[in-house]
């Protein structure tokens, strides 16, 4: 075969390159906010056709347009779509668009960006470390920690607030020009009788959904069933602004769960933890009354398999004595092999330098060391 005619060969693309592919045409087409020319970009008609390729190898009839690989995304499971996956690869209830909002999940966000954490590898490099420097270089460790913890409890501004932000002594002085790259515009999709619902739990906008109510779009209120208690938020001047999605899902979902573990740790057994040490080393630095420290990252993923394959050692200052990755205790209950599947996904690098825990089970090993060293709170 001379070297045109096999180029005239089309390559096949399965397993988790071909999800891959599908998840990112997914979260490209719900990030478009006009009609472009041609309609549909390259990377979503790129993913429709190798899917349409794979399915025709395998005798399959594939879906008849990228509007109805769409339809599958909301319709079919992981373990209905013609693609060679394992088992441990499925996580949650395996669909890429929520049914009701038509919304990307985040099993699709996960899928498409595969990273210990999605939203570091999509902006940090334009956000959360062009704010590290900053503060580095202002040798401001507390207005770093202020603007995380923001970026947590305050996923939707108006135009104004977020204008007003640029005065605040915490942070805002130092950090207002990143800040305002962190947030959009809300759709007008988000909207129903032109009224935002934010959701009252995590402060992020509800999505309406196609039986006329309102939906949150963070698995930890969904999971829960805390999914329609919201409050209207009319427009304002300057409109409504909220972060950018990732952002709400790798950040403001998480850090909603380290606030929760550091509230936990002050009130149950009188700790004082410290939140995003040295310029996010980790989430929370925890030293029990021996003076023994432990580091804490919290994730709230998923898929197992994608958080052990790129989980890496904490940074070494501040020091430690044990590392931690907590999870919250509802992904375990979704999902009963979470942490079996987690350690065999694990780098044989990572074996012994991590322990897997979620937030309750923490909070009891917490519990138990300071028991033992005698340690109390009134």
């Amino acid at each position: 075969m001379d070297e045109d005619s096999s180029a005239a060969v089309p390559s096949f693309i399965d397993g988790e390159v071909l999800m891959r592919l599908i998840a990112t045409a997914i979260v490209v087409l719900s990030r478009q906010r006009t009609v472009p020319n041609p309609v549909y970009p390259a990377k979503v008609q790129s993913a429709y056709n190798h899917l349409v390729l794979h399915c025709l190898k395998r005798d399959v009839d594939p879906p008849g347009s990228i509007a109805e690989m769409v339809a599958w995304a909301s319709e079919r499971p992981l373990e209905r779509w013609p693609v060679s996956l394992p088992e441990e690869m499925l996580g949650g209830d395996g669909l890429l668009v929520d049914k009701e909002t038509r919304t990307p999940t985040q099993t699709c966000l996960e899928w498409e960006v595969n990273a210990a954490d999605p939203a570091a590898e999509l902006f940090e490099n334009e956000r959360l470390l062009e704010a590290i420097a900053v503060c580095r270089a202002a040798q401001a460790p507390e207005a770093y920690t202020a603007f995380r913890r923001h970026l947590t409890s305050q996923p939707v501004l108006t135009g104004a607030e977020l204008a007003e932000l640029g005065g605040d002594p915490e942070f805002g002085l130092l950090l207002h020009p990143i800040l305002k790259r962190c947030y959009e515009a809300a759709p007008a999709s988000y909207q129903r009788d032109g009224v935002y619902m934010q959701c009252q739990r995590c402060r992020c906008l509800m999505v309406p959904t196609s039986r006329g109510g309102f939906r949150c779009e963070l698995d930890r209120c969904r999971r829960d069933g805390k999914t329609s208690s919201g409050a209207p938020l009319g427009g304002s001047k300057g409109g409504v602004l909220q972060l950018s999605r990732p952002l709400r899902v790798f950040i403001t979902s998480p850090g909603l769960a380290e606030i929760e573990l550091e509230q936990a740790l002050i009130a149950r057994f009188g700790l004082s933890p410290q939140m995003w040490p040295n310029y996010d080393a980790y989430d929370l630095r925890v030293v029990l009354p021996n003076g023994q420290a432990w580091a804490v990252d919290v994730k709230d993923r998923v898929n197992p398999v994608l958080l052990a394959r790129t989980t890496k050692p904490f940074r070494v200052d501040p020091p430690f004595d044990r590392a931690f990755l907590v999870v919250p205790r509802y992904r375990f209950a979704e999902n009963d092999a979470y942490g079996r599947i987690f350690a065999r996904h694990l780098p044989d690098e990572m074996s012994g330098q991590i322990t897997l825990l979620d937030d309750q089970r923490f909070l009891k090993l917490v519990a138990s060391a300071r028991n033992k060293t005698g340690g109390s709170h009134a």
